[in-house]
């Protein structure tokens, strides 16, 4: 099978919170903690101190950090991966009609078209649910042979295409003891930017700043290897995603239109029942 270039492929979409910086290296491990995320108020007593008998805990028990990826963890990441982009499938074939105007004022004139050819309150009236379908049907073909072709290239040698590389890195987020969410960053020499790549987090981990917190690392990373800006790419539906990434400071910079994933085959059907909005956002660490 003949697959494009991975530099195609988007991002996988996420849900986090929290917004505060987080300090280390590219080898140094981040932990997100409680306290972090929810300071003291300044004057209020502090908690004593715990029984000299009670014995230290382990800080990363119940905190999020984010460290390099290590080759053993190659099959959860594929998974954590593979599960982030099939959440896309219902997305973009139901939530994505919103924002395609003009292809619902399509199906609302095949609608009109049908009643007066066939008479039939019933035929008018199904219409909706054979058109819902065939959106689901192109939808899951598309992703389905998106997904393929993103597991046969960069994700199928995460060691040798991100790790080895200078100027790349993949990072895990780790939260007892379990893999829980994943982001790469590929730099780009030519024009100084590297790319905020594959993000993606544990459906059953959502809501605990894990996104927000592998942002901040590719942010970081950045700027510690002095690229002057932070791009990416993404089709997410949900805002949540949208929010997330302005509230790690980028700028969206611009929408491409009816956007083509790799192995698609631009049919009329397929053009009719499958529709990609394209975003593009950036953020600029510093003037070159």
């Amino acid at each position: 099978m003949h697959c494009l270039s991975p530099k195609m492929v988007c991002e996988t979409k996420i849900v986090a919170e929290d917004h505060e910086s987080i300090p280390g290296s590219k080898k140094d491990t981040i932990i997100v903690s409680s306290s972090q995320m929810w300071p003291s108020l300044a004057g209020s007593p502090s908690s004593p101190p715990p029984p000299l008998s009670t014995p230290k805990e382990d800080p990363r028990r119940d905190n999020v950090y984010i460290r390099e990826f290590h080759p053993s963890e190659q099959e959860v990441v594929r998974r954590i991966f593979y599960e982030g982009i099939m959440e896309r499938i219902p997305n973009t074939a139901f939530r994505g009609l919103k924002q395609q105007p003009l292809t619902q004022l399509l199906y609302g004139l095949l609608a009109v078209i049908c009643f007066v050819v066939t008479k039939s309150f019933l035929l008018t009236c199904c219409l909706p649910i054979f058109l819902m379908g065939m959106r689901y049907y192109f939808s899951r073909k598309v992703i389905l042979h998106y997904l393929d072709c993103a597991l046969h290239t960069d994700m199928s040698d995460i060691e040798q295409y991100y790790m080895k590389p200078p100027g790349s890195c993949f990072w895990v987020a780790v939260l007892d003891g379990n893999v829980v969410g994943i982001v790469a960053a590929r730099g780009n020499e030519e024009d100084n930017t590297v790319e905020l790549r594959r993000m993606s987090v544990d459906s059953n981990y959502r809501g605990k700043g894990i996104a927000k917190a592998l942002g901040r690392k590719v942010l970081e990373f950045a700027m510690l290897n002095n690229y002057s800006s932070v791009v990416l790419g993404t089709t997410a539906v949900k805002m949540a995603a949208h929010k997330l990434y302005e509230s790690l400071g980028f700028k969206h910079v611009g929408v491409v239109e009816h956007y083509a994933l790799p192995g698609m085959t631009r049919s009329l059907l397929e053009r009719m029942f499958f529709q990609l909005r394209y975003h593009r956002y950036r953020l600029q660490l510093r003037e070159e």
